[in-house]
């Protein structure tokens, strides 16, 4: 049979300081019934102190799942991270996620993709199991978003939280694991949803940095339009490509970045809300961090063969789904 790339474990980490809804609502002009109303929100983790980065909740996501897989870090033949708050710009977030967690001399790289960035990594980690080059990949999504976030911007700052989460994929000969996947990307997207000033085009500098030009951008109405209808677009054809029907579909496994968004993409794939993964509630949106913390939060609920559809959505815009049968 063909090989796949099956999940045979997965953890996360979120921070333990909670930003609830009432004190955003002492930092901007905004209440716990607005952001819930029109996001579904209540509350989100943030890494505080300083010199704390991204790579830190990576490096504890991905000791936990060593350790819950009972996988010598000397066993992981590659490591993937998805994200748009690296530590820095070089070197990798993977390789201090890689070196902090004890794999050694592994190879590893980062991978940017927006929301969309752990389906992305999901995707190419799996190709080096179907191809036989690797027989233990791990894929990370982690962001702290907290770092780019505008908290006088009330559109944005109600968003976002920081967290991370690991899966491990390995060589299955029995059909779990990512079955199929569809990505794709329109980069006339940039000016919808962006972060303009810190790469090559606007280097840092004192006049980037005076008009707040290193925090993330989004033009709500219209990420949300492009998100439904994409999402939906791509979860569709995986269902099609793979003659899955609304009632084969054990659990639609979302990108948490609004609920009005998941509702709409459910009800746009004929899932109902009993069988849509949700936890927005709680950590809000994480960018590449938030389908694998919905895989952790679920787990006891997700039974071995159980077809999931994993859709996701970012700026770029990247966007994409991918057809996994839960192999643990």
């Amino acid at each position: 049979m063909k090989i796949t790339a099956a999940i045979t474990g997965v953890h996360g980490y979120v921070p333990d300081y909670v930003l609830t809804n009432e004190e955003l609502s002492t930092m901007v002009d905004t209440s716990d019934e607005w952001i819930t109303s029109r996001t579904g929100i209540k509350e989100r983790r943030i890494l505080k102190g300083e010199g704390r980065g991204t790579s830190e909740m990576g490096i504890q996501a991905v000791k936990g799942l060593l350790e819950k897989t009972n996988t010598r870090p000397e066993d992981i033949d590659l490591l993937l991270c998805a994200t748009v708050t690296p530590d820095f710009v070089f070197p990798a977030t993977a390789n201090l996620i890689a070196a902090g967690a004890g794999l050694g001399h592994t190879p590893s790289f980062d991978l940017g993709a927006a929301c969309s960035g752990f389906l992305y990594a999901l995707t190419v980690g799996s190709q080096f199991i179907e191809s036989g080059k690797y027989r233990r990949v791990i894929v990370v999504g982690a962001d702290k978003m907290s770092s780019i976030v505008d908290y006088q911007d009330r559109t944005t700052c109600v968003l976002f939280g920081d967290g991370a989460g690991a899966v491990l994929l390995e060589p299955s000969a029995d059909g779990f694991g990512i079955c199929d996947s569809r990505l794709y990307s329109d980069g006339t997207g940039v000016q919808h949803l962006y972060q303009k000033a810190g790469g090559s085009k606007y280097p840092p500098s004192l006049e980037t940095i005076q008009n707040r030009e290193h925090f993330a951008r989004q033009e709500g109405q219209a990420v949300f339009k492009f998100a439904v209808v994409r999402m939906a677009e791509a979860a569709a054809e995986i269902m099609e490509r793979n003659n899955l029907t609304g009632d084969d579909v054990a659990w639609l496994v979302p990108h948490q970045a609004n609920k009005r968004i998941i509702d709409a993409t459910a009800s746009r794939m004929g899932i109902g809300p009993e069988k849509v993964m949700l936890n927005i509630h709680k950590y809000g949106n994480t960018t590449a961090a938030t389908i694998p913390l919905c895989l952790w939060d679920y787990e006891s609920r997700i039974k071995k063969g159980d077809n999931l559809v994993l859709a996701a959505f970012g700026g770029g815009f990247t966007w994409g789904a991918a057809y996994v049968k839960w192999g643990i």
